[in-house]
C-alpha cells in the first residue's frame, strides 16, 4: 500500500471517499508517524490519539451509511496550540496556561470538526505567538525537518514542521507578523495569511488583536485552498469578522493561469541583509512568471522600510493590553497563593514564573509605548506609518494584480544563533510584516533551495484584501511549473528523519 502519510490532503480525501482506505487507517498511519519521528522534531505539544480515532471512526460510519462527505472528510490536521479545543489542553506555548483545558471550541475548531477533519493534536509555537523561530516555547524548541539543528520558523514552527516531516498533511497556523508564511518558507511548505477578518478569531488566544489572523498550512497550494474554504467565513462572535462571501480560492487553485496578470516587484524588498541564494531563487521565480505569461512591473513602496519599527510598537502595545487578563485570579497558573501574599503579589509572582523572556520584553515595551507622555510619540506615530503602508499598497494594487517578494531574507538559521539578539530575530519578518499592517492577503510557497546551504527558500505572493483567490491562481501556476522543472515536489529532497 502507498505510504498514507505521503499523500496530499486532496488525494487522501478522495481515497477515503472512494472506500480505498478508511479514515481510521489514515489516522493510525499518521499517529504512527508522529510516534516514530516527533521525538526528534518536537512539533506536537499534545497528541489527542483518542479524539482523533473517534473522529476518524465517525467519518467511516458516515461513509458506510451513505452520507455525503465533505472535501476534507477524514483528513488529519495539526492544530496550532493557540486555538481553544474543548477537552484538550491549550497552552499557547506558555507555562502560564500549562494544563489548562478549555470548556469550549474556537470557531475555527468547530468548523474543522463540522467538516469532519481529524484533529491529531496541538502543535508547538513561540509563547503567545511572540517569536520568529519557535525557540520561545516554554516546552522546548521545534527542529526543522530539513535539519533539526535549525529553526522551523515561528511562531507557528510546530505546524510547519509537522507538515514537512509528514506527520500531518494539513495544519493551522496564525499570522501576526509572518508566523504562517515565514515557517512555510524555511520548511518548503505552503502557508497562507488570509485577508484580516476572513477567518474568525473567536477562541484564538489574542496576541495583537488588530494583526492576528488564522490561516491554512499545507504541502500543496490546492490543499491550502481546500482548508481555507473550510475555515473562512463570517462569524457573528467575532466583531472583526468580514460579512462577505469567501473568495473562490479552490477554483483559483485548480486554474493556475497567470497569462495577462500584472505582477509587481517592490524595490524595498531587497538589498542589505538578503542572502544571495534567496535572491537568486526569487529572481528565477520572477523570470518563471514572465515565461508563464505574466507582465512584471517594478514598484517602489517607500513606507515599507518603516514597517518593522511600526510593527514592534503596535504589536507589543496590543499584547500588553491583551495579556493583562493573565492575573492568576481566573484561570491558569497561580504562584504564591499560600495566604502570606496579597492579590497583587500573587499576580506578580505568577507572571514572573509563567511568562518567558520574550513575552516580558514585549509587555514592557508595549506598556511603555502606551504610557502617558509617550503614547503620541510612539504608538500614535506607528499607527500613522501603518496608514502610509496601506496607502502604498493601494497605489501598488492600482498598477498590478499581485506583488511578489522573497518570504524571508535568509534560510533557516541554527537554533540558538539569534537567541541573544532580539533585533536580528525580528528581521526574519522583514518581508511579511507590511501585509499584516495593511490587512491584505499573502501566501508563501517553496521556490527552490539556496545554493549556499541547500535549505528551502520561499516565494511570497501578496494580494489585495478580499482578493485571496489571486494568491491561489498565481501560487498554483508557479507550483506546477516548478515541480515540472524539478520532476517532484521540493519536500522529496528533504533528508529522512
Amino acid at each position: 500500500m502507498t505510504d498514507l502519510t505521503r499523500l496530499t490532503a486532496a488525494e487522501t480525501a478522495e481515497r477515503i471517499k472512494s472506500g480505498e482506505v478508511t479514515a481510521v487507517e489514515v489516522t493510525e498511519a499518521h499517529l504512527a508517524r508522529i510516534n516514530a519521528v516527533d521525538e526528534k522534531v518536537n512539533a506536537f505539544l499534545h497528541v489527542d490519539r483518542q479524539g482523533a480515532l473517534e473522529a476518524a471512526r465517525a467519518v467511516d460510519a458516515k461513509r458506510a451509511a451513505g452520507e455525503k462527505l465533505g472535501p476534507l472528510a477524514g483528513v488529519p490536521l495539526a492544530l496550532k496550540d493557540i486555538f481553544t479545543t474543548e477537552g484538550v489542553p491549550t497552552t499557547v506555548g506558555s507555562k502560564i496556561l500549562e494544563g489548562w483545558i478549555p470548556p469550549y471550541d474556537a470557531t475555527l475548531t468547530k468548523r474543522l470538526k463540522a467538516a469532519d477533519v481529524v484533529i491529531l493534536g496541538k502543535t508547538n509555537m513561540d509563547e503567545f505567538a511572540m517569536g520568529s523561530s519557535t525557540e520561545n516555547s516554554a516546552y522546548g524548541p521545534t527542529g526543522n525537518p530539513w535539519d533539526v539543528t535549525r529553526i522551523p520558523g515561528g511562531s507557528g514552527g510546530g505546524s510547519a514542521a509537522a507538515l514537512a516531516s509528514f506527520q500531518a498533511p494539513l495544519a493551522i497556523g496564525t499570522d501576526t507578523g509572518g508566523s504562517i508564511r515565514q515557517p512555510a518558507a524555511v520548511t518548503a511548505t505552503v502557508g497562507v495569511k488570509p485577508t484580516y477578518g476572513a477567518v474568525s478569531r473567536y477562541g484564538m488566544v489574542a496576541f495583537s488583536s488588530s494583526l492576528d489572523q488564522g490561516g491554512p498550512c499545507a504541502r500543496t497550494v490546492l490543499d491550502a485552498a481546500l482548508l481555507h474554504e473550510v475555515i473562512a467565513g463570517h462569524d457573528p462572535l467575532d466583531s472583526t469578522s468580514i460579512d462577505a462571501p469567501v473568495p473562490p480560492v479552490v477554483e483559483a487553485a485548480r486554474s493556475g493561469d497567470v497569462r495577462g496578470m500584472r505582477v509587481g516587484v517592490v524595490r524595498e524588498f531587497s538589498g542589505e541583509g538578503y542572502q544571495a541564494g534567496v535572491m537568486q531563487r526569487f529572481e528565477e521565480s520572477v523570470e518563471l512568471l514572465r515565461e508563464l505569461g505574466a507582465e512584471v512591473v517594478e514598484l517602489s513602496c517607500p513606507s515599507f522600510t518603516k514597517a518593522l519599527a511600526a510593527y514592534y510598537l503596535i504589536a507589543p502595545s496590543e499584547c500588553s493590553s491583551n495579556l493583562a487578563r493573565f492575573d492568576a485570579m481566573r484561570y491558569g497558573l497561580r504562584v504564591g497563593d499560600d495566604g502570606t501574599h496579597s492579590a497583587e503579589e500573587v499576580t506578580a509572582l505568577t507572571r514572573e514564573a509563567g511568562f518567558g523572556d520574550e513575552v516580558k520584553r514585549r509587555i514592557m515595551l508595549g506598556t511603555y509605548a502606551l504610557s502617558s507622555g509617550y503614547y503620541d510619540a510612539y504608538y500614535g506615530s506607528a499607527q500613522k506609518v501603518r496608514t502610509l503602508i496601506s496607502r502604498d499598497f493601494e497605489r501598488a494594487f492600482g498598477e498590478v494584480d499581485v506583488i511578489v517578494s522573497p518570504t524571508t531574507p535568509t534560510t533557516a538559521f541554527p537554533i540558538g544563533e539569534r537567541a541573544d539578539d532580539p533585533m536580528a530575530m525580528y528581521l526574519a519578518d522583514l518581508c511579511t510584516i507590511p501585509s499584516n499592517l495593511a490587512g491584505n492577503s499573502a501566501m508563501s510557497l517553496p521556490c527552490g533551495l539556496a545554493p549556499e546551504d541547500g535549505l528551502p527558500v520561499g516565494l511570497q505572493i501578496i494580494a489585495p484584501a478580499m482578493a485571496d483567490e489571486r494568491l491561489y491562481r498565481v501560487g498554483s501556476a508557479v507550483e506546477a511549473a516548478l515541480q515540472a522543472r524539478w520532476g517532484h515536489p521540493l519536500l522529496e529532497e528533504a533528508p529522512s528523519l
